[in-house]
């Protein structure tokens, strides 16, 4: 099995930038991520200069996605020790009231709540009933917030994502669809 090999270069502007070789890459791709940064995926047939060449004909893109990530609020890579530890007391403060709050008007019955800091998901749903929210939310728009707290609520009666979700989803949470296409242009997914 062949490993990954990495390169990274310090862009002036954008500050570090990872090239990744990977054996399971078919085409050359950019990424920004609000905390793994930014990184250009090489197939592992192409030369990292292949990467390169493709990351500066995309570099006006990756720096308009970085102030739109500033503008939106979006948290930015690199946090320190103490904004995770001020943004997880916040999201302590704000959004196990707000789950409570959903899940009493629509009647739903959770177990636990626990907030994370996960670089993939915004918030998910165990088997056992229990929520898990992503600190970061606090740095959302409170109706994406509430999107993501609503969506896991209906999986404590829905744990897939059927037609029976959308259904229950739909009917709290109209719009659902457009809520989670604008949740998905941050890039914490």
């Amino acid at each position: 099995m062949s490993k990954n090999v990495e390169k990274i270069f310090q862009d002036e502007q954008i500050g570090p930038v990872r090239l990744c070789k990977s054996a399971r890459a078919r085409r050359i791709s950019v990424r920004v991520h609000p905390i793994k940064g930014v990184s250009v995926t090489v197939p592992r047939f192409l030369p990292f200069a292949a990467g390169m060449v493709f990351f500066r004909s995309r570099r006006d893109w990756v720096l308009a996605v970085l102030e739109r990530q500033r503008s939106q609020g979006v948290p930015r890579t690199g946090l320190s020790e103490g904004e995770i530890e001020a943004m997880r007391a916040q999201a302590k403060r704000e959004l196990p009231p707000r789950l409570a709050e959903l899940a009493a008007l629509h009647g739903f019955t959770y177990n636990k709540v626990f907030i994370k800091n996960n670089a993939s998901n915004w918030g998910s749903c165990s088997a056992k009933g229990n929520i898990n929210l992503n600190l970061r939310l606090v740095a959302v728009e409170p109706r994406l917030r509430d999107y993501v707290i609503l969506h896991e609520l209906c999986h404590l009666r829905h744990p897939n994502h059927g037609p029976g979700f959308h259904a229950l989803l739909e009917q709290v949470c109209p719009g659902h669809r457009a809520l989670r296409k604008e949740l998905l242009r941050n890039p914490l997914r």
